[in-house]
């Protein structure tokens, strides 16, 4: 039996080619526009019905929002920068390796030519995995909108499974992520080998002294409505010594702040067992 061929609904489409413009559609529609950048995520659920947006605001003329620097000492990437931009970007290489871990083993090759780091973020997947990376390189983002830009610590952006901070006049246009040396490593894990929606993921990122966590941040994905940093271990860890011992100790403590589902991937108990495995994973690799 041939799959049924389901038509998008019915919108109005626009093209901005700037971002005062996409910001004056935003103001003028409100929640019944919608952002498309990449498309892996709008156009399918479009497809499905789950969400049938009034305009479709269409940002890829907007060359703006796709660049990767370096300011003063923070990484600057656009939030209309390909993925796979980032992972062959020689500078993200250098400068924060673990979210080029995560966009590595992130969906096809083809949805990564495609897919946004913007997109990714703002679809708040708890299972997103750009989030638990940048969540241990303490990144912020960059709104811009009618009363002008702010940036919000991306620990404070996702209030829920698809919800943001984010205002319906504003767009995300950059990621902000203060450069600093130290081991960092992420891992996940799903249901096959290879290109798959996370069951469970965690990335770390250490400065470490004299065989001591001087500082220390753990964050995790799919585990918890939004991706969430593990504040029981970077307590633990920071100021500790470097040792099988305290990686076992924090890695247990986190089955105790993670709030997993059961979904048709995994059930809860799984996910917070693997919480924990991944933890110790993750510290002993960057220890």
């Amino acid at each position: 039996m041939e799959a049924e061929i389901r038509p998008l609904p019915e919108f109005e489409y626009v093209a901005p080619a700037s971002l005062k413009e996409v910001i004056a559609v935003l103001r003028e529609h409100g929640d019944t526009a919608k952002l498309l950048s990449g498309g892996t995520d709008l156009i399918p659920r479009m497809k499905k019905l789950a969400i049938t947006p009034g305009v479709v605001v269409d940002l890829n003329r907007i060359s703006e929002l796709s660049f990767i620097d370096m300011r003063e000492d923070s990484l600057c990437i656009g939030a209309g920068t390909r993925l796979t931009d980032i992972l062959q970007s020689p500078l993200v290489q250098e400068k924060a390796g673990v979210l080029v871990e995560a966009i590595r083993v992130l969906a096809s090759p083809g949805i990564r030519n495609r897919a946004t780091i913007g997109g990714n973020l703002c679809n708040a997947s708890p299972a997103a995995d750009t989030a638990p990376p940048l969540l241990s390189l303490d990144a912020s983002v960059k709104l811009q909108g009618r009363d002008g830009d702010r940036v919000v610590a991306l620990s404070q952006f996702f209030t829920g499974p698809g919800e943001t901070i984010r205002r319906v006049d504003e767009i995300l246009t950059e990621v902000l992520i203060p450069y600093k040396q130290g081991p960092s490593a992420f891992l996940k894990i799903g249901r096959r080998k290879g290109f798959t929606l996370s069951i469970a993921s965690v990335a770390a990122f250490a400065v470490i002294t004299d065989g001591k966590f001087e500082d220390i941040r753990v964050a995790l994905g799919a585990v918890a409505e939004t991706p969430i940093l593990s504040g029981k271990v970077e307590n633990l860890l920071k100021g500790t010594e470097v040792s099988e011992e305290n990686i076992e100790k924090a890695s247990a403590l986190v089955k105790e702040e993670v709030r997993p589902i059961s979904d048709v991937r995994a059930s809860a108990a799984y996910r917070k067992e693997m919480a924990s495995v991944l933890v110790k994973r993750v510290l002993n690799k960057i220890a």
